[in-house]
């Protein structure tokens, strides 16, 4: 069984990134504990609470988790900047899930997966940096589909993510490329 402590800013990258880590570790026939030391407060939040995990464990001599997961949207700052701000020096795995823009977008990658899940598919978004809108547009796909999204629709990652092909979802969006192929290669090496 291997730890995977996991850091992210809100509910929307617990579910998502959860079940992606959860659903390719499963693939590699890896036994994993996931446990979320953050999932609230935004970007700054994140920052901080990594910080103070990684120099608790430091102080206390560890134990380290094999792996540490960091998912903060990249909000329009872009990719390698996010990667720039989250990335610990640690004896431990790092990977890092940095949605560009938002982790909203990532659930409506997969139109079929979607339909598979809410009886109704969604047109994969085009990738523009616009506050909320994948948010937006999330729960517009969800009330397209005859369903009412009481918790914005995150409440169907999960399982959009289990319908997933998450290869092509990938080929569309270079954020979950990323997070995917190196999760795939720490896996690997477990392995």
């Amino acid at each position: 069984m291997h730890d995977v402590t996991l850091f992210g800013e809100d509910n929307a990258h617990e579910a998502v990134v959860g079940a992606l880590v959860a659903r390719i570790a499963e693939e590699n026939g890896i036994d994993i504990r996931q446990q979320w030391r953050g999932a609230a407060g935004g970007h700054g939040m994140v920052a901080r609470q990594l910080d103070r995990y990684v120099r608790d464990l430091r102080t206390q001599g560890g134990p380290w988790p094999d792996l540490i997961v960091v998912a903060t949207d990249a909000n329009c700052h872009g990719l390698r900047a996010r990667v720039r701000q989250v990335t610990p020096d640690v004896p431990a795995s790092v990977v890092l899930a940095v949605p560009d823009p938002h982790i909203e977008r990532w659930l409506l990658l997969d139109g079929a997966a979607f339909k598979a899940v809410l009886g109704h598919g969604c047109r994969a978004p085009d990738r523009k940096c616009s506050r909320n809108r994948y948010k937006d547009l999330l729960v517009a796909a969800i009330r397209d589909a005859g369903r009412t999204p009481p918790l914005g629709g995150v409440e169907y990652a999960e399982d959009i993510i289990r319908n997933m092909d998450i290869d092509r979802a990938a080929s569309a969006d270079a954020s979950l490329r990323n997070f995917v192929d190196n999760l795939r290669a720490t896996f690997q090496r477990w392995k």
